[in-house]
């Protein structure tokens, strides 16, 4: 099999949440333990780092891997899900896994797969462990791909695990409620290994401290540790003073990850740094350095992404109701005449909670992603109707922004989100093809 074939056979011969839903959610490890003695525990030949949260993980993982990359460390970074190609899951100092290891991979363990019939992401998580140590990696940043306690990735005992924040997303499978949520997360948490949260919630912080003692494990909320005391934009980047309230030292930092959110992940990321800078031997230098390039490091995409001028044209992959929410607070921050929203959901996401949040006064282009989940057009029109949102219908992502492209005069701000699938969509269909070319 080529790439193609293979990529074709691992979407259709196993079962991938984003694409199929509730049906590749596995309550257990078997699977992934059964790979992980199969491949002969490949995570214990390296060092990780877990991170895990409702939102920012993934901003998260990239900031640190960039640092680490900065000191001159071989570092892996396991990631979910991807936007474009399968590859950028698993990358090694910025680069992705070359197409014939995927290719190799899968030709040579296919009696396993189809003995065991993993989930994709089981056999994701499996193929970026053997990757890392096969390459020999010094540390690997290992992004939770859904909870914590029953996730694929939970089987590493990393030096440092990290839980963002805690909201509601996948409450079918995590809980109801903050706190259920947060014990689901919260399972990543190791005997004697550090735990960084980075935002302090009166309805969990109970949750974390009960499960960091329970396992003798040091536990720090990032926001009582770092604090920003000036923020502002320069060209292309957020410079940011971080202040250690526990040391009085300031860092001057320039973020070349765009979006006012970002502000929390960099307080996770620093408070999480404070750790691993004494242990990994990291010279200040590659802090600074690091978060000034995270996108040209590792390629992180789809994060506050400016992609064209006159109009402005951004999207972001948010996609939960908290996430929505630091959307809107950015959008508000923008200058422009008239808002045009690409927008679209997955059928498992809570429409009414979402459009709620909505400004009333966009024009609003409905559009489904090319996945199986995806929420169907109309059903997100009548809904938003609801709502008092204003919009029409189109059946693909492309189709969507082009009329908004149309529509939208020089002074305008045109946004794609809703879901990370439409964003995926934007990215392959509309800047690949050239519908919109990147400024």
């Amino acid at each position: 099999m080529d790439y193609q074939q293979t990529l074709d056979f691992l979407f259709s011969q196993l079962p991938m949440y984003q694409r199929d839903g509730k049906v590749a959610y596995k309550a257990n490890l078997d699977n992934t333990l059964a790979l992980d003695a199969y491949f002969k525990h490949p995570h214990q030949k390296f060092k990780t780092i877990h991170v895990a949260g409702t939102n920012g993980k993934g901003s998260v993982s990239h900031m640190i891997a960039s640092v680490l990359q900065e000191a001159g460390l071989k570092t892996g970074l396991y990631t979910s899900p991807h936007l474009i190609d399968f590859r950028e899951r698993i990358k090694i100092n910025g680069q992705m896994i070359h197409e014939t290891e995927v290719v190799d991979f899968v030709a040579h363990h296919q009696e396993i797969i189809l003995k065991l019939k993993p989930s994709f992401f089981e056999l994701t998580v499996a193929m970026a462990f053997d990757y890392f140590a096969h390459q020999q990696v010094d540390v690997a940043v290992i992004e939770v791909g859904m909870g914590g306690r029953l996730d694929s990735t939970n089987i590493i005992t990393p030096m440092l695990s990290i839980i963002t924040n805690i909201g509601y997303d996948h409450t079918q499978f995590l809980g109801s409620t903050l706190p259920e949520i947060a014990t689901e997360k919260a399972g990543i948490i190791k005997r004697h290994v550090p735990v960084i949260v980075g935002e302090l919630h009166p309805e969990t912080k109970e949750v974390f401290e009960q499960k960091a003692i329970g396992n003798e494990s040091p536990i720090c909320f990032a926001e009582r540790r770092f604090t920003i005391r000036k923020h502002n934009y320069t060209t292309g980047y957020q410079h940011m003073s971080v202040k250690n309230e526990q040391s009085g030292t300031t860092y001057e930092l320039e973020l070349d990850l765009h979006g006012i959110y970002q502000k929390k992940n960099l307080l996770t990321v620093m408070a999480s740094m404070q750790l691993l800078i004494p242990q990994l031997n990291i010279p200040k230098a590659a802090l600074v350095a690091g978060l000034s390039k995270v996108i040209s490091n590792t390629g992180l995409q789809g994060r506050w992404q400016v992609v064209h001028f006159n109009p402005k044209v951004v999207c972001d992959t948010g996609h939960n109701t908290e996430g929505i929410r630091l959307v809107l607070e950015q959008i508000g921050q923008e200058s422009y005449n008239k808002l045009h929203v690409v927008f679209g959901m997955v059928n498992d996401k809570d429409p009414h909670a979402v459009l709620s949040l909505m400004p009333k006064t966009a024009q609003y282009y409905f559009t489904k992603a090319s996945i199986p989940r995806a929420l169907p057009e109309e059903a997100l029109l009548t809904e938003a109707a609801h709502h008092f949102l204003l919009g029409e219908c189109h059946p693909t992502v492309a189709a969507a922004f082009t009329a908004a492209l149309k529509n939208a005069d020089t002074q305008d701000l045109i946004f794609i989100g809703g879901s990370t699938f439409v964003v995926a969509d934007f990215l392959r269909d509309c800047i690949r093809n050239g519908v919109v070319a990147i400024k």
